[in-house]
């Protein structure tokens, strides 16, 4: 019998090739190093996260938005692999044209991310959900530039740090911690 999307996903174990790096990049933080699983295994992840959504609610989405930096890496293969187009939210005074800016707080510090205005449907995507700061701004600038929030791709939802729910959607994730 043919395998669901979701029993394809949970037949990878993506969580074997991901290393935890203790004390990066400070002291009392363990990072989740995706470099191994992109490197080994860029196509199978990319597919994966495709395998996340429906063909209706791919239908749904006009634009694959990553946030800077690494969400850049999975967002634009996953543009490519669903033919759709690809936007940047990037750190400040990195974009031209009209642009919005949101700051927020980090686990480990303060930042901000800038997005051209705009319009479309947009699935975010971003590489690790720590305490959830980045992508509440991604999705608050999201909406303050014109698009509208479809969904949210993630390869890694550490959900012992959130519980990430931003206007009634829930985002979707390969692995969790």
């Amino acid at each position: 019998m043919p395998k669901t999307a979701a029993e394809k996903i949970q037949a990878f174990d993506y969580k074997s090739f991901i290393t935890d790096v203790p004390d990066f990049p400070k002291a009392g933080i363990l990072f989740r190093d995706i470099s191994p699983l992109l490197r080994q295994h860029y196509t199978q992840t990319i597919t994966g996260l495709a395998e996340l959504f429906s063909d209706k609610e791919w239908a749904e989405i006009d634009y694959i938005a990553g946030i800077e930096s690494r969400g850049f890496i999975l967002a634009a293969g996953l543009a490519f692999y669903k033919q759709k187009g690809f936007v940047k939210l990037r750190k400040p005074g990195k974009l031209p044209g009209n642009t919005h800016k949101v700051s927020y707080g980090l686990e480990y510090g303060n930042d901000a991310l800038e997005m051209q205005v705009g319009e479309g449907r947009i699935l975010l995507v971003d590489d690790v959900l720590a305490t959830g700061g980045t992508l509440q701004a991604a999705a608050d600038l999201t909406q303050a530039t014109g698009h509208e929030v479809k969904g949210f791709a993630l390869l890694v939802n550490l959900s012992h740090l959130n519980n990430f729910v931003w206007q009634g959607i829930k985002p979707r994730c390969l692995v969790e911690y």
